[in-house]
């Protein structure tokens, strides 16, 4: 990478984190998954909001994000990038089955499958965030087919994370990831059975009302009761929304709802839990544990011990 390309990209991702309001904190070369040349952001908000949480951005070092097709949708993952910074853990989400999930070790930009498939692969980790240290975790290398491939804008970062969580996330809800101490890669298939040709927008699960205020408590429960001390956390996430198939708008409702039955304390589009609903714990433990038992391989047991016809 040339150093009139990397100031180049690095003055074009400030202008743009300048307008999300975040600030340029330190700028890095990598290398992708091929040892191509690679630029590494990290992205804060200003002054005391930063609190020690970042944003760690990797683009291809030849990638121009300036041209009108790309750059308002980096303008929106910026300032996305922005809210979700002030959670007490922007990393952690939780999954519709109630598992509170950190996502890290994202290797971006995607890189072509080397075992001849005709699919491009990023390779990442989810851990369970419980709170205990236990380092449940599950490595996952998402692929993405070339069909897919050309519903995207850009097969970076800003344009492939949301939809990339989303679907490790509803991956771990059809119980097709474990969560293990150690182990291999596992296979999160991306395909075009999650977007919606006619409504021109991803579509992961169908949830009704009573789910996605579930899902909220849920959210609430863990990412601000048990993981971030009673901070507020961004309630109107669109990254949840998509995953949810709902609006913002839709969630900030319902939170509305909740805080008026005590079990949150909403200011604007952010929720922090109240000990009502922290009383509730026996019950969110029970739901992270059949959740967790969901994503563990079944037996036959019966036909393992011989006592089936074959």
């Amino acid at each position: 990478m040339t150093a009139e390309l990397k100031s180049s990209l690095a003055a074009s991702l400030q202008a743009a984190a300048a307008q999300a309001g975040l600030v340029l904190v330190s700028t890095a070369q990598g290398a992708d998954f091929h040892g191509r040349p690679t630029a590494v952001f990290e992205l804060g908000l200003p002054g005391s909001q930063a609190a020690g949480r970042s944003l760690r951005l990797e683009l291809s070092a030849a990638f121009d994000f300036s041209k009108p097709h790309l750059l308002p949708e980096m303008t929106a993952h910026l300032a996305a990038a922005a809210k979700r910074l002030r959670n007490p853990r922007p990393d952690c989400y939780v999954t519709l089955g109630g598992l509170p999930v950190a996502f890290g070790q994202f290797e971006w930009p995607f890189h072509r499958s080397t075992s001849g498939a005709d699919t491009y692969i990023v390779h990442g980790e989810i851990h369970l965030a419980d709170g205990g240290a236990h380092n449940l975790h599950a490595k996952v290398a998402a692929s993405v087919t070339l069909t897919f491939a050309e519903i995207v804008p850009a097969m970076e970062q800003p344009y492939a994370e949301t939809f990339i969580y989303n679907a490790v996330r509803k991956t771990v809800d059809m119980g097709q990831l474990e969560f293990l101490k150690s182990g291999n890669r596992q296979p999160v298939p991306v395909t075009t059975r999650y977007w919606s040709r006619w409504q021109k927008k991803f579509i992961f699960t169908e949830t009704n009302d009573q789910e996605r205020l579930r899902y909220l408590l849920s959210k609430v429960y863990w990412l601000s009761g048990v993981l971030g001390a009673g901070e507020p956390v961004w309630i109107a996430d669109p990254r949840d929304a998509q995953y949810l198939n709902t609006t913002e708008a839709d969630l900030l409702r319902m939170a509305g709802d909740e805080a008026g039955a005590g079990l949150m304390k909403l200011d604007s589009d952010f929720a922090a839990a109240t000990p009502a609903l922290m009383a509730k714990a026996d019950e969110y433990r029970a739901a992270l544990e059949a959740a967790l038992e969901f994503t563990k391989p079944k037996f036959n047991e019966a036909m393992r011990a011989g006592q089936a016809n074959m």
